[in-house]
């Protein structure tokens, strides 16, 4: 674990509220958004060209900066791919990572696919192809709404229902921010979301149904065509660091405990509205910007309870002497499953079993 110093301020938290000196930043968000714009009409009127593959693509991303569940749900498609018999590959661009080694969300995912192959490349066409050579039926595109230059034959975006437009309610109330960066999180304006295929609204259960119903509504209005899902990503079993092993524990275990709360991800409030929800006292809690590196100084004065930290982060506090404690949580669709099941029954036949089926056809006609 490297040395360091100071523990970094979450830039969401400053974003979130309303005047002052942070509005100065909506100048330089218009010129993002004019950029985006013209990008977007090259792509529409085929200027700039996108590369189909012959292996289907499912790109999973969302509109803005921040997490909204997008590591759960490509896990939850790999596994469905395994259920139809065919074998899924992961691609993603690999932010933060290492030369030669897997970022935080790549370890996650090799502890929890082994056997799904996952490449990690900022040149995503070269790495879609890799995992063509390897053999793969579908590609699940890893944060891929925005990379336009690998065709797509589904196209899913994520919206967080706690906070739709990637920022936290404003600590002074009223309706959160909605803007492009780096004045928000958005890297698209909503009119984007008419590309999509499919919407699915994560953290349903986070929210009310007045809040939910609006924010459908809205939904529908950016994107007619696009059917809607409901998910939640709900707590399923919580491991132990003791020894070097990890020892599962009932989740019932965080019943009155008091706990120190640690994470860099996307959406921190949700991590501890679901510790809160399984009874746990949060002594403390520190939150750091997604993918953060942790240092020695990040911890300094933790210990003395119980660590609760996500998946994610614990593959990045495995080597350290805390009491490390990691909350797994599982995502699950509550409404719109046949229609998520529809659409990946539609996706064209991967090129290795048509090859396949035509040669049986060959042999018996």
């Amino acid at each position: 674990m490297s040395l360091g110093s100071g523990i970094p301020r979450r830039l969401d938290r400053a974003l979130a509220r309303r005047g002052g000196f942070v509005e100065c930043l909506r100048a330089p968000a218009v010129v993002f958004g004019a950029a985006v714009h013209v990008r977007a009409w090259l792509y529409h009127r085929r200027l700039l060209s996108s590369l189909m593959l012959d292996t289907p693509v499912i790109s999973v991303g969302n509109l803005s900066v921040g997490g909204t569940g997008k590591t759960p749900m490509t896990v939850w498609l790999a596994r469905q791919a395994n259920s139809r018999g065919l074998r899924a590959g992961i691609l993603s661009r690999g932010y933060k990572r290492a030369a030669g080694e897997m970022n935080d969300e790549g370890q996650l995912l090799a502890g929890l696919l082994p056997d799904v192959p996952h490449i990690q490349n900022a040149d995503r066409i070269a790495g879609g192809q890799e995992l063509e050579r390897q053999g793969v039926d579908w590609i699940l595109l890893d944060d891929g709404f925005q990379h336009r230059r690998l065709a797509r034959q589904l196209d899913v975006v994520l919206v967080d229902a706690t906070r739709p437009w990637g920022l936290p309610d404003p600590p002074s109330g009223g309706q959160p921010v909605c803007a492009l960066l780096p004045r928000g999180l958005l890297r698209e304006q909503p009119a984007a979301l008419a590309r999509a295929d499919l919407l699915v609204l994560t953290r349903c259960d986070a929210v009310d149904a007045e809040r939910l119903d609006a924010l459908r509504e809205e939904l529908g209005r950016w994107a007619p065509g696009a059917g809607q899902a409901l998910a939640c990503h709900r707590p399923v079993g919580l491991r132990a660091l003791e020894g070097g092993q990890w020892v599962a524990r009932e989740l019932s275990f965080l019943e009155g405990l008091e706990v120190d709360l640690v994470s860099a991800i996307g959406n921190p409030q949700a991590f501890e509205r679901s510790a809160k929800d399984l009874g746990a006292r949060i002594t403390h809690s520190r939150s750091f910007p997604d993918h953060h590196t942790y240092t020695r100084s990040d911890l300094q004065g933790l210990g003395q309870r119980p660590m609760l930290v996500t998946a994610k982060d614990a593959v990045k506090l495995a080597d350290s002497d805390l009491p490390i404690h990691v909350l797994d949580v599982e995502f699950s669709l509550l409404e719109g499953e046949s229609l998520v099941q529809a659409l990946l029954d539609a996706l064209p036949v991967p090129a290795r079993l048509a090859e396949r089926d035509a040669l049986h056809a060959g042999l018996h006609g």
